[in-house]
């Protein structure tokens, strides 16, 4: 699985004009299902970015998780984290998990969140979203299990 992290003070995500996911501190993670993956992939992803020490401690520095902060997690579903712009001028999406798969990985990997104590939020699985966030940092991160 591939995800792309930002460390947000707020963050939501709408479909025709209506929020349907919002969250304050915490994180907002746009993620991709692969050809291939599996519930592991989404359970070591979802370990990951829980541990993944990102957060301002008192001294200013990143020494601090999700999990020790009590922030929150926007999931959105964003297959073109798996574009393929190697040739010409038009990504390809060949190696994004086929959409029920996607779907299904995509809700694995958000419970996986949930299991480990943090807040959830999501967006609509295969919908045209407007996200919204605020980057604190701005702290951005590439992931790939």
């Amino acid at each position: 699985m591939r995800a792309i992290i930002q460390r947000v003070s707020r963050a939501s995500v709408s479909v025709d004009g209506a929020v349907v996911g919002e969250i304050g501190a915490g994180l907002m993670i746009l993620v991709c299902a692969m050809q291939g993956d599996s519930d592991a992939q989404a359970e070591a992803l979802a370990e990951k970015i829980v541990k993944l020490r990102i957060f301002r401690d008192d001294a200013g520095k990143m020494n601090l998780s999700l999990r020790d902060t009590g922030g929150a997690a926007l999931v959105v579903s964003q297959f073109t984290l798996a574009a393929d712009t190697s040739r010409g001028n038009r990504p390809g999406f060949s190696t994004a998990a086929p959409p029920d798969e996607g779907r299904r990985l995509y809700e694995v990997f958000a419970e996986c969140l949930r299991a480990r104590g943090i807040t959830v939020a999501t967006g609509a699985f295969g919908a045209d979203m407007d996200v919204a966030l605020v980057n604190q940092g701005p702290v951005t991160i590439w992931l790939d299990v």
